[in-house]
């Protein structure tokens, strides 16, 4: 039987969670005034426009507009579903979470992924076992760590294991203990399944990780979420012949995991982190366990994997500084160069330190402390630009090619730097070293800026006028929007009117002769069915709804009821709406003025404010729909005149004055109430 969380339990949860603590788990939030303020985690940004408000409950960025509660962070930041993200939280301050019965659908939704990091859960504290109590774990896999240097407190923090070399022990087990063979291995095309097992041509299953010491990678949160799986020894076929395997084996994508949007160590380094204040990526996850080891745990790789813009923007939830360290050979060197313009692109301040000839951050942490190895590293590390020149530099040697794509490169990296005055700094430095005249390297730089400029504009042009298009429907009557999506050129209306609602919404506005309350929510809503006027939008129809079903419940209050409502849409808009200030149609140009400056206005009451402004709200909703009617029967006339269809023509002309003397009539009214908010 299928269960969901009762509202009761909800509302302790909503109330325990102080935003502050649940975002500063995954963002390195500043105080700022009242409120807090911290990198976007949902988008690319180089300067925090992510914003926590510790007083109203929510968090909303100003860059990408994504805003919400607490449970709604955690919905975004974890990809799951309102349910996982309250057990979540209840876990976090205790609560105790009693289900009540739920729909198939709504058990069918939350059971995949539930599923997957059981079974992984249960893989991970498997492959421990084989470690660490097996005959075969302890003299191949636990001696190999230990071989590495490898404390056993390191060992089971970073919950290292081993998988047999029989191929499917792993499998069978896990059969055995009733987890069903679909999330034991991976779906392709629906991506479920773990991909623990993989499936013969027999149709048996097989341990994907047999033979291998294993690296379990977690989420920010500390999820088992994959694996990663090391071979130890060569692999040869009947004959005798060396057979080529790689020497890592990862878990394949699934719902839950994705190797791009991950990084080893995270989990275990975020703390580190944001105390001080800067990362040290490394390449494989040797390194960063033996780093760890030696005390230096602000450290994270990217598995094995090329480095990608989300591991990038993973990493600047807590920190925009950076020191890439890498091996000192050539392949290191250049597997350094290909991260550095990523770095810069997003925002980072960006060092690299390449360790002696024949050493990689495994090697040198064994053989260093925490304070010696952080002492070459300040010793030795040097900012991008001197990198990019003293590597390239030493490549290129004499050759005109080579010295020539040497100041390209370096003019690309220095020309994705944001500030002006940090660039011809590096512009002049770079010309001292490249022995090249300063005003050649500013003319390159310059060029790419603009070129990226260019680039840029014509993206967001095209952007535009997809919008633009978007926007256009067909004609409407005049007290119709007969619009159902949000390309509708009245949502900006509609969006006023229901900010209304969810902020003051239970704000008495009239009182009949009878004593009955005329709520404000009641009279927008009242005047759109009057009006025949219908809601474009399913979200704003679904606040409609509720609210038309609770608003005369005893202590019903609109803001507190939509912004902690369970369907994820309602709450997610709600908090939006809450935390914009409240701003009239762009028809009129009018300036937006916050809550605050309206709260100061003394010459009327609260009631008559509301009632004008709800007033004015709807003639500019009306009006708004009129102008739309007119643009569309002038372009009707224009149509019909070119068909040169006469008659066409002139039962259209006819439709017209009425029209627009009602404009007029608009313009009047609308001019004579003009509200300043």
């Amino acid at each position: 039987m299928a269960y969901k969380i009762p509202k009761e339990t909800i509302d302790r949860v909503f109330e325990a969670a102080k935003i502050e603590e649940v975002v500063s788990d995954y963002v390195s939030l500043k105080k700022r005034g009242a409120n807090m303020i911290g990198l976007c985690p949902f988008h690319n940004e180089k300067t925090g426009s992510f914003t926590v408000s510790p007083s109203k409950g929510i968090y909303k960025c100003f860059g990408c507009g994504k805003a919400g509660h607490a449970v709604a962070f955690i919905m975004d930041i974890e990809q799951c579903n309102f349910m996982e993200a309250v057990k979540q939280l209840a876990k976090k301050y205790h609560i105790e979470v009693e289900e009540r019965e739920m729909t198939q659908e709504e058990q069918q939704l939350q059971d995949d992924r539930e599923s997957m990091f059981v079974v992984n859960d249960v893989a991970n504290q498997w492959f421990q076992d084989q470690l660490w109590n097996t005959q075969e774990g302890q003299a191949v896999g636990l001696s190999y760590f230990r071989e590495r240097g490898l404390r056993e407190d390191i060992i089971r923090k970073f919950q290292l294991g081993y998988s047999p070399e029989k191929g499917n022990q792993l499998s069978q087990y896990l059969i055995k203990q009733g987890y069903k063979e679909q999330y034991i291995s991976n779906n392709v095309d629906t991506q479920i399944g773990t991909g623990l097992s993989g499936l013969a041509e027999d149709g048996r299953l097989y341990d994907r990780f047999r033979d291998r010491v294993i690296f379990p990678i977690h989420t920010v949160s500390g999820k088992t979420v994959a694996f990663a799986g090391r071979i130890l020894k060569k692999k040869y076929d009947k004959n005798g012949e060396e057979i080529h395997v790689g020497k890592y084996v990862n878990s394949p994508d699934s719902i839950i995991y994705s190797k791009t949007h991950e990084l080893f160590g995270l989990f275990f380094a975020k703390q580190a982190i944001v105390r001080q204040n800067l990362c040290y990526m490394v390449e494989g996850q040797m390194d960063v366990i033996s780093m760890h080891q030696a005390g230096i745990e602000n450290v994270v790789c990217s598995g094995g994997t090329a480095l990608t813009t989300p591991q990038i923007r993973l990493i600047r939830r807590f920190t925009n500084n950076i020191t890439v360290i890498y091996d000192g050979d050539a392949a290191g060197i250049h597997a350094a160069l290909r991260g550095i313009d990523m770095f810069l692109e997003e925002g980072f301040s960006v060092k690299v330190l390449l360790l002696p000839d024949g050493e990689d951050p495994d090697s040198f942490a064994r053989s260093h402390n925490a304070s010696d190895f952080i002492d070459y590293i300040q010793a030795n590390q040097v900012d991008f630009i001197r990198y990019k020149v003293q590597a390239l530099g030493a490549e290129a040697g004499n050759d005109p090619m080579k010295r020539s794509e040497l100041v390209k490169s370096v003019a690309l990296s220095i020309s994705k730097i944001p500030d002006a005055i940090t660039r011809q700094v590096y512009i002049k430095d770079s010309s001292d070293k490249l022995q090249m005249p300063e005003q050649i390297l500013l003319r390159e730089v310059g060029r790419l800026r603009r070129e990226e400029y260019i680039e840029m504009t014509k993206k967001q042009e095209e952007k535009q006028r997809s919008e633009e298009m978007q926007t256009a429907v067909q004609a409407a009557p005049a007290t119709q929007t007969n619009s159902t999506n949000k390309s509708s050129p009245f949502m900006e209306n509609f969006r006023n009117l229901i900010q209304v609602i969810v902020k003051k919404g239970e704000k008495p506005l009239y009182v009949c002769a009878d004593g009955t309350l005329i709520l404000a929510g009641e009279y927008i809503l009242s005047q759109l069915e009057r009006d025949n006027i219908d809601i474009p939008d399913e979200v704003y129809r679904k606040i409609a709804s509720e609210y038309t079903a609770h608003c005369h419940e005893p202590g019903f209050k609109a803001e507190t009821f939509f912004k902690f409502h369970e369907d994820a849409q309602i709450s997610q808009l709600s908090v939006q709406l809450i935390a914009d200030r409240y701003q009239l149609s762009r028809m009129f140009q009018r300036q937006t003025i916050s809550e605050n400056v309206v709260r100061d206005i003394k010459k009327e009451d609260e009631a008559e404010q509301l009632r004008n402004m709800i007033y004015q709200l709807l003639m500019e909703l009306k009006y708004a729909i009129l102008l739309h009617r007119i643009d569309t029967l002038e372009s009707e006339i224009k149509q019909a005149q070119e068909n040169k269809d006469v008659d066409r023509q002139l039962e259209l002309l006819k439709q017209l004055p009425p029209l627009t003397e009602l404009r007029n009539k608009f313009c009047k009214q609308l001019g004579n109430r003009v509200i300043t908010l």
